[in-house]
């Protein structure tokens, strides 16, 4: 983790705050969070071990990780049931399901140009 006072830190603090890109890119990097957004685009709500079976060679530790930045950056919601054994749902927020164009058209450009 960088320090807060750094330099590093504070141009990357001013290149998201000014660069709409850069700051799409700094919510969305990641191998896993795109495909968290994209399963939860298409299935509405998935439980957490939903999840897991569809993010194939993903840990525990990093769909956590992954699950509560996104919690963080308000791009998903997380449900909670008072139920024994407990259960957790999650789903896309207003500010999650705002990305959907812009996920439809990833997934466009990439089946269109992917070489593999």
């Amino acid at each position: 983790m960088r320090k807060t006072t750094s330099t590093n830190t504070i141009n990357k603090e001013q290149l998201e705050a000014n660069c709409g890109i850069a700051y799409t890119n700094s919510i969305l990097n990641g191998r896993w969070k795109l495909s968290i957004l994209a399963f939860l685009l298409d299935e509405k709500t998935l439980r957490y071990s939903e999840l897991k079976n569809r993010l194939t060679g993903i840990s525990e530790r990093m769909l956590i990780t992954k699950l509560k930045e996104l919690q963080m950056d308000n791009l998903i919601n997380r449900i909670s049931y008072p139920e024994v054994p407990p259960r957790v749902e999650y789903e896309l927020s207003e500010k999650g399901k705002s990305l959907k164009n812009i996920l439809v058209q990833m997934a466009e450009w990439g089946t269109k140009n992917s070489t593999v």
